[in-house]
């Protein structure tokens, strides 16, 4: 492992270009359960259609708000890990770092990454269903009804999370550019993902096209162990400030 290490962190450190890809595992570390892990308790009876639908929001709004704000209360306890803080430190470290997630919680931008890709949206925002978006929790202090509505003056829309439902469409200037970094990188560094939604599981496939090296970080091998020149099983947690030591020749023993 130590070797594997000493290669991974010879790679990043020439790196021109590294993109990061991150995917559910890396939240899980912070201790936010996944979509599905979070359906307990009272949520369990649902389906997920119910709850993360345009068509399960229009039928039942209520629903579908009070299902967010349980799950963004749990992302409000939650705290990047030392993996978070590893991968801001490369953005320190190295020229042109950009962040692909597919998590919503944020924790990326409180760990310090600066230019991080949401592909899934965020949580942490709002939009109401005239299209103003943008929309913060603080926009909508004061307002009692469950979901809130619009507070811009000329509409009263319903107000809605601002991430990716089933059946929805990615932005597409976010994943355009996610294409386009995926192609441009010389490194691609893929932390706790699957490799099982696409399109963010073939963002690997155009790195590894274009002759990009590719590090997996990972508990267990996933559909994109395979792509990876170099696999570190672990957490992000665990394994990458080993990586950022070994960079900096001081390998820590764990």
């Amino acid at each position: 492992m130590d070797y594997l290490i000493r290669q991974a962190a010879s790679l990043l450190a020439n790196a021109r270009r590294l993109v990061i890809l991150t995917g559910a595992g890396m939240s899980k570390e912070s201790g936010i359960p996944t979509f599905r892990e979070a359906q307990d308790g009272l949520w369990a009876t649902y389906d997920p259609q119910q709850l993360a639908t345009m068509q399960g929001f229009r039928a039942n709004p209520k629903l579908v708000w009070d299902w967010y704000r349980y799950r963004l209360q749990l992302i409000e306890q939650a705290h990047p890990h030392p993996g978070h803080l590893a991968v801001a430190e490369l953005e320190q470290r190295i020229r042109g770092v950009v962040v692909i997630t597919q998590n919503v919680d944020g924790l990326h931008e409180s760990a310090g990454s600066h230019d991080v890709l949401e592909l899934h949206g965020s949580i942490r925002r709002f939009k109401c269903l005239r299209g103003h978006n943008g929309l913060t929790m603080d926009d909508l202090t004061g307002q009692t009804e469950s979901p809130p509505r619009c507070p811009r003056a000329d509409c009263d829309a319903l107000v809605r999370p601002d991430v990716v439902w089933f059946g929805e469409q990615l932005d597409s200037t976010v994943i355009q550019r996610a294409f386009l970094e995926s192609e441009a990188c010389d490194v691609m560094l893929i932390i706790g993902t699957s490799g099982v939604v696409h399109p963010a599981a073939s963002l690997p496939y155009q790195a590894w096209n274009r002759r990009a090296r590719i590090i997996e970080v990972n508990p267990q091998r996933s559909e994109l162990t395979d792509l990876a020149h170099i696999f570190l099983q672990g957490t992000a947690g665990q394994v990458l400030p080993n990586v950022l030591a070994a960079m900096d020749g001081e390998l820590i023993d764990r």
